[in-house]
């Protein structure tokens, strides 16, 4: 495990392969393994960053709200660390927020962005409110509220076909600390809006969603690529394609970072 400090805190990361740099980002209540695969893949022909954001997976809290910025800058630090001057970033869901926020933060320091069943727009009124909803859920029933979180990322036909997967998905989404679960959705309650990063053009962007994602509505998240030169890949499934539609994701990611 190699790791370094931000703000004396612990960001847990790895660094495999070699050539043009891709850094991973994984989402709420994930990790960097969720990567693994991704990774073996990746690194035969580029150097692949996984890193834990603030509060997930082997990197520590910070504090009580986990800022998108605050984990940009975590990600620039490890950038930094690793002499990578620039990079493809991926995010899946909230690490799509963090690539969008270094984006902003450090346009320099993007190639190419891939934002992966997630969005640049910021939390509506109702959303704001579920999030609060969430801290206290969370803080009430731990274990019910991340089991229930986890499955509900599936969509409704894959939750039997994938039912193994999503026992694993769980195991890892319990290893999460409580403080790094509400100061993550205290974090995403209060990202601004970014669409402007995508109307900008400044880099290529990919957007990959699910027609049936259930906490990203489709049709209002493919809206804001409209009139720019972002790519949209639609898959028929949920909000987790990097399970759901694992092998035809490899295809489209290896043809995006070319």
């Amino acid at each position: 495990m190699k790791t370094l400090l931000y703000k004396n805190t612990k960001i847990s990361y790895t660094d495999s392969g070699q050539g043009t740099a891709i850094v991973l980002l994984h989402g709420f209540l994930e990790n960097k393994k969720m990567w693994q695969e991704y990774v073996a893949l990746f690194s035969k022909e580029y150097r692949v960053v996984t890193i834990d954001l603030l509060g997930h997976g082997e990197s520590d809290s910070l504090g009580y709200v986990h800022s998108m910025e605050d984990n940009a800058n975590a990600v620039n630090e490890v950038l930094e660390h690793l002499k990578i001057e620039k990079a493809i970033v991926a995010g899946h869901s909230m690490g799509g927020y963090v690539a969008l926020a270094l984006a902003e933060l450090h346009p320099e320091r993007i190639k190419k962005l891939v934002l992966l069943n997630s969005t640049a727009k910021e939390d509506s009124a109702e959303k704001k409110l579920n999030r609060t909803r969430a801290i206290k859920a969370v803080k009430q029933n731990y274990v019910t509220f991340v089991s229930l979180a986890v499955a509900n990322l599936f969509s409704e036909d894959n939750r039997t076909r994938l039912a193994e997967e999503i026992e694993k998905t769980k195991a890892q989404a319990l290893k999460t600390p409580l403080q790094g679960i509400v100061a993550s959705l205290e974090g995403m309650k209060i990202r601004k809006d970014r669409e402007a990063l995508l109307r900008e053009n400044l880099f290529p962007v990919l957007l990959v969603l699910g027609k049936k994602d259930p906490v990203l509505n489709y049709e209002e998240t493919a809206t804001q690529i409209e009139d720019t030169t972002a790519v949209l890949v639609s898959f028929d499934d949920g909000h987790m394609s990097h399970i759901e539609n694992k092998e035809e994701l490899k295809v489209v990611l290896a043809d995006f970072f070319k």
